[in-house]
């Protein structure tokens, strides 16, 4: 068996009949590709989400962009979770509420917050631990754009595993006219930099059972 050499050729070939004719179709497929964010993030691109280290409590992150909500991805969001509330979904019931018209609801408020803020908080999150004090003191409605920013409330690393610790921040989201529309506090499980991680671990070890009292 021949092994391929350095450059193999990327240019898959094949043969199919089409029409009732003989054609050759090819698919272009690269020799290396990355799929690894390190690696991709590495190259250049925008990296997604912060280290632990990278955490400061206090700093607040205004997430970019701001996102304008349609009437056809709100009823979608409404069919797909099954929420079927007429005030969200029906224009005459709406109309004759103390509104006055269809209001958003507030899952998809809440959920459009979390995905605008995962590039800045939890891009590399290993996992989401926990979301309290979820409100929405003021209503969305169709056409409103909506603004989100998180603030830094605490970072304590892991008491269990010296790789990774918590990250808890409160995001605000904001309408175009600047009122605050919902709000939540959430914490999230976040990797330290691989190379700051093997020496907690062997500082870990070092301090004896003390370090595996809290398990997160």
């Amino acid at each position: 068996m021949v092994s391929p050499g350095p450059h193999p050729d990327p240019w898959h070939r094949k043969l199919a009949l089409q029409m009732g004719r003989l054609r050759v179709f090819e698919t272009y497929v690269t020799p290396q590709l990355d799929t690894d964010q390190a690696s991709r993030e590495a190259s250049g691109a925008r990296p997604l989400g912060r280290y632990f280290e990278e955490f400061e409590v206090g700093a607040v992150y205004k997430h970019w962009p701001g996102k304008t909500i349609t009437e056809g991805e709100h009823h979608l969001f409404c069919l797909l979770t099954m929420n079927h509330h007429p005030l969200h979904t029906n224009d005459v019931f709406a109309a004759a509420s103390q509104q006055g018209r269809n209001v958003v609801v507030g899952t998809y408020v809440y959920a459009l917050a979390l995905g605008l803020s995962v590039p800045d908080v939890s891009g590399k999150s290993l996992a989401n631990l926990a979301t309290e004090e979820l409100s929405h003191p003021a209503p969305v409605f169709h056409g409103d754009t909506l603004f989100v920013e998180s603030e830094v409330l605490e970072t304590r690393p892991s008491g269990s595993k010296p790789d990774r610790g918590v990250v808890k921040v409160h995001t605000r989201v904001y309408n175009q006219d600047g009122v605050l529309v919902t709000e939540f506090k959430r914490l999230s499980l976040v990797p330290r930099k691989p190379e700051t991680a093997p020496a907690e671990e062997s500082s870990s070890q070092s301090g004896g059972s003390a370090a595996n009292t809290r398990k997160e």
